[in-house]
């Protein structure tokens, strides 16, 4: 202990200079802490708000319990969409026997009652149409305890059980749990992408508040041992500086995280919202702030002291620095090589399968984010010998010579911006892969939309919506006989059966020839091989609603080719194309599903689900290519990607003013010096500045060039539509020349007007 109370002697009586230093490492310790904190409760916020989902989701009656199912009130949802927002609505219809209502209702709703959250309240103040999707009149608002986040579209809407035949008995709330909001794996990704983006800048900061003043701390430690203390000793009292700071640092961080946590959930951010109480610290988060971050500075302090405790000598001022290895461009090379194999397999249409993918990529981003530090402080010295040898500027000359003659300051000051420039390049390629995967990539969609439940007028309502192109209707087969279950043969199965004519079918394939109208045509792509095209046989006969037997016809061999680029999915493989005359006057087919064409953008897709709604409230359209849910996530996580965006870019920032100024002091006898040989200031000036920005922007273009090498080589692993992220480009280089903005202002002030000669008596 008394190496510990050594340490706090000497922190607090060493200076003012070693005073500013404890405060600023306080300072980043609390920052660090507060962003560790931000990262590790958002699993928990998301837990809360699925909890939530699952308390309000209707408990269906139990399978042998249905004899008694008389009395027991109904339940119907529906989940689609408004724009790019679910809207969830669950219709409820009360029997003779009472249940407890769903959470934030005080009872079910009555026929002809609306129960809606207050962002769905607030949206039917501005869109009136909507309301067409919800019959009925507005009774109330649902609370809080039954929404996931304040800004969900759930509505609640009372019906007769005549009204609510497709509905199914519930006994409750709360037993059956839906999908998350974000898959486990996604908020596992999530995590490691944030803590990636913010601790790695944090790590950078941390470091270079522990080397402040090294050159003189380093002295000191080298005195203490020197005096007879041992190496273990020496580090001890090193170590207690830096626990101090982080202990201090972490009680802060919580402050710290407890403001923001109260602010950001009552203004939000774009696509995701929370409650204050979602956000509370969890027992685990508590030990990892206040019990891991002083252990880990502990271990930090015992490193930072190794080199003066071990070799005394080593630190006097007449020391020659030790040239930087050139080893550190290994990982570099080898990362950048994985990354350019993959976007030359990715030019080349050969995207490597299986499971060395998963190992590889990841492997690329870790060792090019190694190699970008390892490699700064050598790359940046040889270009700074040669400039030197070759620059007649003197302000040019005696920069490169000192970036020469210390490599190591260069890293310290550039290395939290360099990481963060190539952080953001994958982060995002993360999330153009997923608004892939989410929005359509063709112009037009198709809504399913399943005539179980509608009336035939309600079918011809339907099929003339505004907003819809054209129509066709698919049907399963259906054969004399035919074997049924998973294990039956594909050639021996019921194929799908198309009914649509000619023309209609040109509305929905890319492509499509010899089609002739008037009989049975058996669809065939030529993109798959004759393996993957099942070839039914026999007879068939369409089935109609009522149990009845449609017409029987023979399987067709003649074959019409089409060919469907735009991704629909309206016709399955193997499908018959069937005239609609074959339908007799007056029938419909039993299990049919209408297929509405019509253009992809957010507008018309909400005028053709609102136009659905008004024909038949309770139906259940699909949106084939648009997924509403994956949108969300793909908010949820563009949002919390920008978060941690903006922390690593605050503390980048911070630890490159801070290393900077640091970098400057060190530095005053030599500019004193330069001063007293008549050196003007504004060359002083032009100095310091371009002794940063010259290894910053050599390391901020290594950045972004590997950085999206390594974005292209993870969306060529993706396997998705886009191989090389152009659009991403040109924000990535207005930020990078912003950080370099920064830097250059940051730089300026860093030589004063007073000259001290004091500073270089001792030289």
């Amino acid at each position: 202990m008394k190496e510990l109370f050594l340490g706090l002697r000497l922190l607090f009586g060493s200076g003012r200079g070693n005073r500013v230093r404890f405060a600023l490492m306080t300072l980043g310790s609390s920052i660090g802490v507060c962003c560790l904190a931000i990262v590790l409760t958002i699993p928990g916020i998301l837990a809360a708000q699925d909890g939530r989902i699952t308390a309000r989701q209707p408990t269906s009656l139990d399978y042998y319990a249905i004899s008694d199912a008389g009395g027991y009130p109904l339940a119907l949802e529906r989940a689609d969409s408004y724009g790019s927002r679910p809207l969830t609505r669950t219709f409820l219809a009360r029997g003779t026997k009472a249940v407890p209502p769903p959470p934030g209702l005080e009872a079910v709703p009555d026929g002809g009652q609306v129960f809606v959250s207050p962002a769905l309240h607030e949206v039917l103040r501005k869109e009136p149409e909507l309301a067409r999707r919800l019959p009925g009149r507005e009774a109330g608002l649902i609370g809080p305890q039954g929404l996931a986040r304040p800004d969900e579209l759930l509505a609640y809407v009372g019906m007769s059980r005549d009204d609510l035949r497709g509905g199914y008995h519930f006994t409750g709330f709360g037993k059956e749990a839906p999908l998350p909001i974000l898959d486990p794996s996604a908020v596992d990704n999530l995590r490691y992408a944030m803590g990636f983006i913010v601790l790695l800048p944090l790590a950078v900061y941390l470091s270079v508040c522990a080397r402040l003043s090294g050159a003189e701390r380093a002295r000191r430690l080298a005195a203490l041992r020197l005096l007879g203390m041992s190496i273990k000793e020496v580090q001890r009292v090193n170590a207690a500086e830096t626990v101090a700071a982080a202990a201090i640092g972490a009680f802060l961080g919580l402050g710290e995280y407890w403001l923001l946590n109260q602010l950001g959930a009552r203004i939000g951010l774009p696509g995701f919202t929370w409650y204050p109480d979602d956000g509370a610290l969890c027992g685990s988060t508590l030990v990892a702030c206040l019990v891991g971050c002083p252990a880990l500075a502990w271990f930090v302090g015992r490193a930072g002291a190794r080199n003066a405790a071990a070799n005394p000598l080593a630190v006097r001022r007449a020391a020659v620095a030790k040239a930087p290895s050139s080893w550190g461009f290994l990982p570099l090379l080898a990362g950048s090589g994985i990354a350019t194999g993959y976007c030359v397999a990715g030019a080349t249409g050969h995207v490597p399968a299986g499971s060395l993918p998963t190992v590889l990529i990841p492997l690329s981003v870790v060792l090019i984010g190694v190699g970008l530090v390892a490699a700064l402080p050598p790359l940046c010295r040889l270009l700074a010998r040669r400039v030197a040898r070759s620059t007649r500027s003197l302000a040019l000359g005696l920069a490169m010579r000192r970036n020469e003659a210390e490599p190591g300051g260069v890293l310290r000051v550039t290395a939290g911006l360099v990481l963060l420039v190539y952080v953001a390049s994958l982060a995002q390629g993360a999330v153009v892969q997923m608004n892939e995967s989410a929005k359509p990539v063709s112009p037009v969609m198709t809504i399913d939309v399943p005539t179980k439940g509608l009336s035939a007028a309600q079918e011809r309502s339907l099929v003339r919506l505004p907003g819809t192109n054209t129509h066709v209707v698919t049907v399963p087969s259906d054969r004399p006989g035919a074997p049924e279950g998973p294990g039956v043969p594909e050639e021996t199965s019921s194929p799908s059966l198309v009914l649509a004519t000619c023309a209609q079918l040109r509305d929905v394939v890319s492509l499509l020839g010899g089609c002739v109208d008037g009989q049975p045509l058996r669809l065939r792509n030529p993109e798959l091989t004759e393996s993957e095209m099942p070839y039914p046989s026999g007879r068939l006969f369409l089935p109609l609603v009522g149990g009845h037997r449609g017409p029987t016809f023979t399987a067709p061999r003649k074959t019409v080719w089409y060919h469907d680029s735009s991704a629909l999915g309206a016709v399955d493989v193997g499908s018959i194309l069937i005239p609609p005359s074959m339908v007799p006057s007056g029938a419909r087919p039993e299990g049919a599903t209408l297929k509405l064409v019509s253009a992809s953008d957010p507008d018309t897709v909400r005028r053709v689900l609102d136009g659905i709604s008004r024909v038949s409230p309770i139906a259940d359209p699909t949106t084939v290519g648009l997924n509403v849910e994956a949108l969300q996530e793909t908010a949820i996580v563009a949002t919390l990607l920008g978060v941690a965006m903006v922390l690593g870019l605050v503390i980048a920032v911070a630890a490159f003013l801070v290393a900077a100024a640091d970098r400057a002091v060190e530095r005053r006898p030599q500019v004193t010096a330069l001063s007293l040989l008549g050196a003007r200031r504004s060359t002083l000036r032009a100095v310091q500045v371009t002794q940063v920005l010259l290894p910053l922007g050599v390391g901020l273009l290594l950045a972004v060039a590997v950085g999206r090498m390594a974005e292209s080589g993870y969306l060529v692993y993706c396997q998705g539509a886009t191989f090389w992220d152009g659009a991403g480009l040109p924000l990535l280089l207005v930020g990078t020349l912003g950080v370099m903005g920064v830097a250059a202002l940051g730089a300026v002030p860093l030589v004063g007007r007073r000259i001290d000669p004091e500073l270089i008596r001792r030289d």
